[in-house]
């Protein structure tokens, strides 16, 4: 009994030491999100999906005590501010061969949904507040259990008949040269069910991308990252999700996720062509009345200029009055003008759920991010 409770006590301090191991490591994560953030190979991974991260070796506070007759502090002569680990090289001196292991770089695994959740307390991003379907749930029913009633039809064959099979042996009525089993009543087992309540999918994310000749293909993969860790994000909150992914250049075009993150089509600049597509994509698929909807619009602000007055009357009468968050993030792109985000800065004047910025290259991703997901809608 002792030996248990020893073995017992000392799971329980290295659960504590694990748990407090990992906590350190996702203070480290958090320091380094914005890195971690643009590293475009985690696009694609969802969920439970397991991404490594490389953290620099972490040294957790002890004492360490050196060898007798080294000096130091209280042994002999010293000045301010010398070393006290033995064999410390003076400065500007190289380094001889030595025996000890040099540092090692540390590859922690983390789920996508632990990444959300850092992302979350990081940018300190509040929870979205639903609307529409947000209470209604389907029901589902699933077995998980064995009853001594029920119907027929849900009667379970195999555990019947091992009943049967027992109580005539035990009452001494089995017969092995003639082996007839006739279940009774009380031999009969029956399958079981509970209803399951299943959220609906309430919200969709209408995802629009400037493909135009303007925008560089690093101006593209900075898009893909910051729409991949949007989607990590808002999926966070929702049991179901579904997403719109839409292209444009001179025209628009509905496409599917891998073509979002590996297209590279190039041409001229119609944006209210993703605008009017958008509206007509939640006006036939997603009633705003029921729908929560987030539209993310990502460009270089490169747009032909009799075009801008169009977007700017979509926005005002379709778009803004009836979706959650429409967020407008413009790149920088050495070949666009950028004039569109004036026009779309005055409007966020004057609409809550409209939120714009500029990203001017990878490090900005984090802070964009935060600025577009920080009001809550």
């Amino acid at each position: 009994m002792l030996e248990r409770n020893g073995d017992r006590s000392m799971g329980q301090k290295i659960e504590r030491d694990h748990q407090r191991f990992r906590k350190l490591v996702r203070g480290k994560v958090k320091s380094n999100l914005s890195k971690y953030i643009a590293r475009g190979e985690m696009i694609g991974k969802k969920g439970k999906d397991l991404v490594s991260i490389p953290l620099p070796q972490i040294d957790i506070p002890q004492f360490r005590f050196g060898s007798k007759g080294s000096g130091g502090v209280g042994q002999g002569p010293g000045q301010p501010g010398q070393p006290m680990s033995p064999g410390q090289s003076q400065p500007g001196a190289g380094q001889a061969a030595g025996d000890q292991p040099g540092g090692h770089i540390l590859e922690v695994d983390f789920t996508m949904e632990e990444m959300a959740g850092i992302l979350g307390e990081e940018l300190a991003l509040p929870r979205i507040e639903p609307r529409g379907k947000k209470n209604i749930v389907s029901t589902k029913d699933r077995y998980t259990g064995i009853r001594q009633t029920g119907p027929e039809s849900l009667r379970h064959f195999k555990r019947t008949f091992k009943r049967a099979l027992k109580r005539q042996i035990s009452s001494g009525t089995y017969n092995g040269r003639d082996p007839i089993i006739v279940p009774i009543r009380a031999d009969k087992q029956y399958r079981s069910w509970k209803e399951v309540k299943l959220p609906e999918a309430v919200a969709v994310i209408v995802y629009m991308m400037d493909v135009s000749g303007s925008m560089t293909d690093e101006q593209k993969e900075i898009v893909r990252i910051e729409s991949f860790w949007i989607d990590t994000w808002i999926k966070a909150h929702y049991q179901g999700v579904e997403t719109v992914y839409i292209i444009h250049d001179a025209q628009a075009k509905e496409v599917d996720e891998h073509t979002f993150y590996h297209t590279r089509e190039s041409g001229g600049t119609k944006i209210s062509s993703a605008y009017l597509l958008a509206q007509q994509i939640l006006e036939k698929r997603y009633p705003p009345a029921e729908w929560n909807s987030y539209l993310f619009h990502f460009s270089d602000g490169d747009n032909w200029g009799d075009d801008i007055p169009v977007c700017v009357e979509l926005l005002k009468n379709k778009l803004l009055p009836n979706v959650n968050l429409f967020g407008y993030a413009q790149v920088e792109s050495p070949y666009g003008s950028g004039d569109f985000f004036d026009y779309i800065n005055e409007l966020s004047g004057r609409f809550d759920n409209l939120v714009c910025n500029r990203v001017p290259n990878r490090d900005a991703i984090l802070g964009s991010i935060k600025q577009l997901l920080s009001t809550g809608h």
